[in-house]
């Protein structure tokens, strides 16, 4: 079933309030620095990172499978000067080709088998100007997520109100976590369910080789800390192309000296 969260309007329009301008967000940004770029956010959501980024005179496209989010996304400062796109990330088409791809808010993680990834990252590569970098992160699988998030308990306030938010994870196994977000309002309650796959670094760098693409770097933190699998909460890829044999500049040797 669809996640309320992204889908309903009341909760849509809590969606900055829960989820505002963070350190992450201060991190995505700090790549678009060095001149103007050609910017695409996969999983743009309400466009925080998008109106940042025109806001600083690149070139942007936000793409969301919900339009409930992009209405949203449109009626920020800058939202007239960005190209908003309604589809999910492996459906992504466009003639441009990006300086900068990223994937923010931990959007990689709905997207729930081999396919949608493997589908997402050929997106990404096909989307990809020379030298250009995707940027994306998910949650380390080896923290004890479930003992973080059940029986969270948060207030929002919004038009006035007073919005209690709850969340209960229903599930948590096979790097899977399935967990239902409650939003209480005066006067009705509204049950978000989510479904979120947690995937090992390894796995992910499995899945980035077989779609052409290769890691440089793999952060821990927003600090760019180098990812310790003990403790690190993020994953966070800095990713180019793969270099193939057949795409390696020849190397020109020297001709043997004539006897």
């Amino acid at each position: 079933m669809p996640d309320l969260h992204y889908e309903h309007p009341r909760l849509a329009a809590l969606y900055d309030l829960a989820c505002g301008w963070s350190k992450d967000r201060d991190f995505y940004l700090s790549l678009a620095q060095g001149g103007p770029k050609s910017i695409l956010d996969l999983g743009c959501g309400t466009g925080l990172i998008c109106d940042a980024y025109a806001a600083g005179g690149h070139d942007v496209t936000g793409a969301d499978p919900s339009a409930r989010m992009l209405d949203i996304a449109g009626r920020k400062p800058n939202g007239g000067s960005i190209e908003w796109v309604e589809c999910c990330s492996q459906d992504f088409r466009s003639e441009k080709r990006f300086d900068l791809i990223i994937m923010t808010g931990h959007a990689f993680q709905v997207l729930l088998d081999e396919d949608a990834i493997l589908a997402t990252f050929a997106v990404m590569r096909e989307h990809l100007a020379h030298g250009g970098r995707i940027v994306f992160e998910s949650r380390n699988p080896k923290i004890d997520w479930k003992a973080r998030w059940d029986g969270g308990v948060f207030e929002l306030i919004h038009d006035g109100l007073v919005v209690r938010k709850t969340r209960d994870v229903v599930s948590y196994e096979e790097g899977r976590a399935h967990f239902e977000t409650r939003y209480h309002f005066p006067e009705e309650t509204l049950v978000s369910e989510s479904e979120l796959l947690f995937l090992s670094r390894n796995d992910i760098e499995r899945h980035l080789e077989a779609a052409g693409l290769r890691a440089d770097a793999v952060y821990g933190d927003w600090d760019r800390q180098p990812f310790d699998e003990r403790k690190s909460e993020e994953m966070i890829f800095v990713v180019r192309r793969a270099v193939t044999q057949e795409a390696r500049p020849a190397v020109k040797r020297p001709r043997a000296a004539r006897r």
